[in-house]
């Protein structure tokens, strides 16, 4: 099966980065068509950036490196949920990104964005980063309101919409990650990757 891996950009004190994750991956659970799993950087404790060579060459020296590494190289495409500081992701989130190379290359990256203008450009700023990564970004993307989908501004409570937002995110997450498994050669297609039929399991 597909596997994606819904990763938790915010590593902040009172993050909201975990709840918003954590329901991603409610409505992710209701699918068929590929395995979800939760990646906290958190629980990896990276400093910043410690690796003498450059990780485009894959010599990992730091064992946090090398415990990093082996999380992110299972997946075939990833969900990044992201928080909006200084109109950008969050500098750990980042700092976690560049610390890997070619764990991320041709595979496929949805987005979960939130702020005061939906993550968007949180969002924006992380398809740049992609792209130099060999990371197929999707088009569909949710973008959470700081102000409509945040009760006081702390407690998640996602307007109803949203949900429909977050399937069709993920329609395209699995599906590119299933095309971009052609170009690994370590990640051989199965007939146990069927294709999502748009119904969701809890439905049916």
């Amino acid at each position: 099966m597909i596997k994606i891996g819904i990763i938790v950009g915010s590593t902040r004190p009172g993050r909201k980065a975990l709840d918003v994750a954590r329901w991603v991956l409610d409505i992710a659970g209701m699918r068929a068509d590929a395995v979800f799993e939760l990646v906290d950087i958190q629980d990896f404790n990276l400093p910043l950036l410690d690796e003498p060579v450059p990780p485009s060459q894959g010599r990992y020296s730091q064992p946090h490196t090398q415990a990093w590494a082996a999380a992110i190289a299972g997946f075939d495409g990833y969900v990044f949920v992201t928080p909006e500081y200084n109109h950008g992701t969050s500098g750990a989130l980042k700092n976690a990104i560049d610390f890997l190379y070619k764990e991320w290359n041709n595979k496929a990256a949805g987005f979960v964005g939130y702020g005061s203008a939906g993550g968007s450009r949180a969002i924006e700023s992380l398809r740049l980063v992609m792209g130099e990564l060999m990371v197929a970004d999707v088009r569909a993307q949710v973008m959470l309101s700081l102000r409509t989908d945040f009760e006081n501004y702390t407690t998640f409570n996602p307007a109803g919409h949203h949900e429909q937002s977050a399937d069709a995110m993920l329609d395209q997450v699995v599906a590119w990650s299933r095309a971009l498994r052609t170009l690994r050669p370590d990640a051989p297609i199965t007939s146990a990757d069927a294709p999502h039929t748009g119904q969701r399991m809890g439905s049916q």
